[in-house]
């Protein structure tokens, strides 16, 4: 069987891979004993490249096409190797294909709650999942530092640590924002673009490009979340006193329309006594309010502008015993509440009794 299989390998002479995963990075062209036929021919299709690797090391590299395995297509493998018989036996050598498109939809998440700083609620745990974009970037640095000799490389053997850059990225950039907690969700596109840019070198150091990256939600402990949900339902009820009322009326309501002979009588008078209580307490109510007295009435307190400066405040009577010593004159700049802006004593309606009656000049015509 062995001896079959030998050649066999020997006799095909097509390389290529068609991918029928979602999830395939990398893939090892699989033959007998790594020999290749002379003039094989090897089929890279779009999103894909090659690399033949020789004794360890990358011989060739090779884009979309098609192409005929022999020395004139293969410059670096021909100063590698002491190509016998004219150059046309097989060649041990191995064929990794590389699938360049982009893999979409990887999923990150928090392991562990962040702990973080809030400013309205002071010490929180938050959790955020998410999902990203990466492709390969660099081959032959992918496979240096990721993939090795392992001849079937998925998204699964590398997204744990993908995962963990992310997380670890993440908690720092939302410690560092001080985003107050309500106003995250208006921040996600940023938070994204900020965390895609920040990590974009590491993902290079392994030979991968993060095309996206999606912050979908941030989350508070299912208790902070409950408790939360209350206080906005106590913002959405408003008045606690009216709402009560109207469940009590809404619970009679649906008692009364259960109809289950003597109980519904009996639900029926508790229903008259409740509401007729509930009448008697409203009623006491609007007549305790009613016999409240007005409050009482605030005089007015007044500022005065004397020698450029500032004094006051003054009620209405001081304001008075200074217009009658003089202190204060029609002249006297004065303000209070009822002014715009500062204003001449004379001109102040309820000031203006306060100052003697002076006659108007005498007529230019009658001055003799």
């Amino acid at each position: 069987m062995g001896l079959f299989d030998k050649l066999f390998g020997e006799f095909v002479d097509v390389i290529e891979w068609l991918d029928k995963s979602s999830n395939t990075m990398v893939y090892r062209f699989e033959r007998y004993g790594n020999e290749i036929k002379y003039g094989a021919k090897l089929t890279v299709r779009e999103s894909q490249v090659a690399i033949l690797v020789n004794e360890g090391r990358a011989a060739d590299f090779f884009e979309p096409g098609l192409y005929e395995l022999k020395t004139s297509n293969m410059p670096i493998m021909t100063t590698l190797e002491n190509w016998p018989h004219g150059f046309q036996s097989p060649f041990k050598a191995e064929v990794y294909f590389f699938n360049m498109r982009r893999f979409v939809d990887l999923k990150w998440g928090t392991k562990n709650p962040i702990m973080l700083r809030d400013k309205e609620f002071g010490a929180v745990r938050l959790r955020a999942f998410g999902s990203y974009c990466v492709r390969i970037n660099d081959p032959l640095t992918f496979i240096k530092e990721i993939t090795g000799t392992n001849g079937h490389f998925s998204t699964a053997d590398i997204s744990n640590q993908l995962r963990n850059l992310i997380l670890s990225r993440f908690a720092s950039i939302l410690g560092e924002s001080s985003i107050p907690v309500l106003d995250l969700a208006a921040n996600y596109d940023d938070l994204s673009e900020y965390l895609t840019a920040r990590i974009a070198p590491e993902f290079i150091e392994y030979g991968l490009e993060i095309t996206k990256l999606l912050v979908e939600n941030i989350s508070l402990p299912p208790a902070v979340e409950e408790a939360l949900d209350k206080r906005t339902s106590m913002g959405i009820i408003g008045n606690l006193k009216d709402y009560t009322e109207f469940q009590a009326a809404e619970a009679m309501q649906a008692a009364a329309e259960n109809s289950s002979g003597g109980a519904s009588e009996g639900i029926g008078m508790g229903i008259g006594f409740a509401m007729a209580n509930k009448m008697g307490q409203s009623f006491t109510e609007k007549q305790a309010a009613t016999q409240q007295p007005p409050p009482i009435p605030q005089h007015s307190q007044y500022f005065i502008a004397i020698n450029g400066q500032q004094s006051g405040p003054f009620n209405l009577a001081d304001v008075e015993a200074k217009i009658k010593t003089s202190t204060i004159t029609r002249d006297t700049l004065i303000w209070n509440q009822s002014l715009v802006e500062w204003t001449k004593a004379g001109k102040v309606a309820e000031l203006s009794r306060c100052f003697p009656i002076m006659p108007p000049p005498l007529p230019s015509g009658n001055a003799e």
